[in-house]
C-alpha cells in the first residue's frame, strides 16, 4: 500500500513546480509515496518540463483551467495512499518534513485532516491555520481582531509548543486521511479558487474527526504566485467563493446580513480609497479594485470576472 499520494495542482509556475517536485522527491525516504501534478491548462511548457524530467509522477493534463477543487479530485479519485497530501506548487518541502507530517498522523488516528507551519522564503513566519468564516470575521477588520482577541484569532505570530485542534488549516500543505476523505467526501467543485480547503475542514469537524495543526513542522511557501499577477479577478473569486461558503452553511437571515454588510463595505472602501487614491499609487490601486467589485456586483456577479475567466493570455 501507497503511504502518502502528493497531490500538486499547477497553472502556470514551471520553475516553481520543478524546485516543488525536486524537493516532495528527495524529501521523502521512510514512507512510500506516489506523486501526482494535475496541470490546468498551462501555456509556460509545465507539462513538458514534468513529461521529461520527474517521468515517475504521474501528469493528469487539463486543456483549460478547472480551478483548485476539481483538480485535486481529478487526482484523488486515481490516488491510493493512506494519506492525500494536497500540496501547492509554490512551496518547498525541507528533507524529512512529510516524513515527520505521516508519522505525526499514524499516531493520532483521530486526526481526519492537518496542517504545519508555512515559512517564507526568508524563514519569517505566515498564517498556517485560519477559523471559519463568520459574520464578524467578514464585516470586520481580521488585523484588528487578530490584535483585540490574539487567542480567539490567533495570527502568523502564533506558535504553540505542541499540535493544538483548529477549525481550518491553510490549503498550501494540507494532509488529509484517505478514510476520512470517504467518510465525508472530495472537495466541493463549485468552489473554484478560495475557501475550499475551509469548507472541507469544516465537514470534517462535523463528521467527527479532528483538525490539527503541527506548528513543529514547517516547509517554505512562495505565496500566491499564481493569484497576485491579476488581483482584481483574485478578489473577486474570493468574493464569489465568500457568498458560496455562507449560501450552504449559514441560514437565509445570516446570508442577507453578509450580503447586506458587504454592500456597506464596499462603499466606505470606496470613499476612503478615493482620498487615498490623490496621494499614493496603493490607494489608486485599492479604489480601482473595490470599483471593479462592485461593478461585478451590478453586472450580476459574472463568472468570466473571476480567476475562471482568465484566458492563457493574460498570465
Amino acid at each position: 500500500m501507497i503511504d502518502l499520494s502528493v497531490i500538486i495542482v499547477n497553472w502556470n509556475t514551471r520553475e516553481l513546480l520543478d524546485a516543488c517536485l525536486q524537493s516532495v522527491i528527495n524529501g521523502v525516504h521512510q514512507y512510500t509515496t506516489e506523486v501526482f501534478v494535475v496541470d490546468n491548462g498551462s501555456s509556460d511548457g509545465s507539462q513538458a518540463m514534468v513529461r521529461v524530467k520527474f517521468s515517475s509522477v504521474c501528469l493528469i493534463e487539463n486543456n483549460s483551467n478547472h480551478g483548485f477543487a476539481r483538480a485535486n479530485n481529478q487526482a484523488i479519485r486515481l490516488a491510493s495512499g493512506r494519506y492525500f497530501l494536497l500540496l501547492n506548487s509554490d512551496t518547498i518541502i525541507p528533507d524529512h518534513a512529510l516524513d515527520e507530517l505521516v508519522a505525526s498522523m499514524d499516531k493520532n488516528p483521530q486526526i481526519g485532516m492537518a496542517g504545519l507551519q508555512l515559512l517564507n522564503q526568508d524563514g519569517t513566519l505566515q498564517n498556517s491555520i485560519a477559523r471559519t468564516p463568520t459574520l464578524l470575521t467578514e464585516l470586520t477588520n481580521k488585523s484588528l481582531l487578530r490584535w483585540l482577541f490574539p487567542t480567539r484569532f490567533p495570527g502568523k505570530e502564533f506558535r504553540p509548543d505542541s499540535p493544538i485542534e483548529v477549525e481550518s488549516v491553510i490549503g498550501a500543505c494540507l494532509i488529509a486521511r484517505a478514510v476520512t476523505v470517504r467518510d465525508i467526501g472530495l472537495l466541493d467543485e463549485n468552489y473554484f479558487f478560495f475557501l475550499e480547503e475551509t469548507d472541507w475542514c469544516l465537514r470534517a469537524r462535523r463528521g467527527g474527526w479532528k483538525v490539527v495543526f503541527f506548528p513543529h513542522i514547517a516547509i517554505y511557501h512562495l505565496q500566491g504566485r499564481s493569484a497576485v499577477k491579476v488581483p482584481v479577478a483574485a478578489r473577486i473569486e474570493y468574493w464569489r467563493s465568500r457568498y458560496l461558503f455562507f449560501q450552504k452553511h449559514y441560514s437565509p437571515v445570516v446570508f442577507s446580513l453578509l450580503s447586506a454588510g458587504l454592500g456597506v463595505k464596499i462603499f466606505f472602501e470606496l470613499h476612503v480609497s478615493l482620498i487615498s487614491s490623490l496621494f499614493s499609487k496603493k490607494g489608486r490601486e485599492r479604489f480601482m479594485l473595490y470599483f471593479n467589485i462592485l461593478l461585478w456586483h451590478i453586472k450580476g456577479m459574472p463568472e468570466s470576472w473571476g480567476l475562471q475567466g482568465l484566458n492563457k493570455e493574460q498570465l
